[in-house]
């Protein structure tokens, strides 16, 4: 009898861990995807000249640095799948549905980056982007701490990396947040997003420096089931 249920366990097990790679795998394939499609929508600059091919390209400036954020953006999201998934050997219902609502998001953003890049309406474009990256950002987080509350993780998995990775995305996310209300009163609304994780950054480092480097050393000592 114990045999029977040790091999159920077994098998459960090896199960989930198929699920959670196959889930890792997905997400991948899913992001190259919205990266292709970033690309693909970028206008073709014209002209039988330098000059009038120049004259061109700046006339896309906003579609080419709507591009530009949209990579960095969709880039920094996977860096941070890349980094915790790669411990993650598990997965449950409420992990796969956060995840492809997470892809979603990412898969909307070359859609929202054409409308970010389009004349005129800025507070409306802008509202729109910004809501889409809110939402990813806020999603990831989920997953992190879905991660941690159901123990996906293999054993030997850094203490710190699931709050380390909820922090900086937590930043992102409040990064757009801030820029929305910001937006309905200057098109600088932009700069929310280097200033809020710049600022956060300078703060969390000058809070370690101050304590000798104990928060850092204390961040290392927790475990990731902490139900807080």
């Amino acid at each position: 009898m114990a045999h029977s249920t040790d091999q159920q366990l077994s098998e459960d097990t090896e199960i989930r861990a198929v699920a959670a790679e196959r889930l890792t795998f997905f997400g991948d394939a899913v992001v190259a995807i919205a990266l292709t499609l970033l690309a693909l929508e970028l206008p073709v600059p014209e002209g039988s000249t330098n000059s009038e091919l120049w004259d061109s390209a700046t006339d896309h400036r906003d579609a080419y640095m709507a591009f530009a954020i949209s990579f960095v953006v969709i880039a920094a999201h996977w860096r941070a799948h890349h980094r915790v998934f790669r411990y993650v050997t598990s997965s449950n219902r409420l992990m796969t549905s956060l995840t492809v609502y997470w892809l979603l998001m990412l898969v909307i953003t070359p859609f929202a980056t054409d409308v970010i890049g389009g004349d005129g309406a800025f507070q409306a474009r802008f509202i729109f982007y910004a809501i889409v990256q809110f939402v990813a950002c806020v999603l990831f987080v989920l997953m992190l701490r879905e991660i941690g509350r159901a123990a996906l993780y293999r054993p030997g998995t850094p203490p710190d990396l699931l709050r380390g990775a909820m922090r900086r995305m937590s930043v992102v996310a409040a990064g757009f947040l801030v820029s929305i209300p910001v937006a309905l009163a200057t098109e600088w609304a932009y700069l929310c997003w280097i200033l809020v994780p710049g600022i956060s950054a300078v703060i969390f480092g000058a809070r370690l420096r101050r304590s000798g480097g104990d928060a850092a050393t204390a961040a290392t000592t927790e475990t990731f089931t902490d139900k807080d």
